[in-house]
């Protein structure tokens, strides 16, 4: 992969981290530890911290193995960003923003010991995993990987 090639995906990354942050430091710094703001009927900011990955699930790992597993993370994803070719742009895109969504968390992890989480999707009787910015980057990455793997190999079944 050429650097013309990286230089968008880099900033995608890059974006992706510096808003990461600026999001958690705005929600460390305003808002009180599990301060629920709603913002709409179903949707509202609620700081706490994860001591885990998705869900709390690993938390018993430890920090240091938790960020072994995240660095064990991007270095694959780096890897399957830099062998994918270069017309998978809407994956190398997805890939772009799972470094990016991951790096925020790593950042996180190693400074603080703990990932900020803000977001809350909820009803009166059921609510959803608390998640930030980073973690919603990691999803639409990978949505934006499976749907680049869809609309691909759909192209290639029809030129048989």
């Amino acid at each position: 992969m050429t650097r013309k090639a990286v230089l968008p995906y880099f900033l995608v990354v890059v974006f992706a981290v510096i808003a990461d942050q600026i999001v958690k430091y705005l929600v460390e710094t305003g808002m009180d530890y599990h301060q629920q703001i709603d913002i709409l009927p179903f949707l509202a900011l609620f700081r706490t911290h994860n001591n885990g990955i998705a869900f709390s699930m690993l938390s018993s790992l430890g920090d240091t193995g938790l960020i072994a597993m995240t660095l064990l993370v991007i270095a694959f994803v780096l890897y399957l960003w830099w062998t994918s070719g270069p017309e998978k742009r809407i994956a190398r895109a997805g890939f772009a923003l799972i470094v990016g969504g991951a790096l925020g968390n790593l950042i996180d992890r190693s400074l603080h010991g703990y990932v900020i989480d803000y977001v809350l999707f909820h009803t009166a009787t059921w609510s959803f995993a608390v998640f930030n910015l980073a973690d919603a980057f990691i999803t639409v990455g990978a949505g934006l990987i499976i749907l680049d793997e869809l609309v691909g190999g759909r192209g290639k079944a029809s030129s048989r």
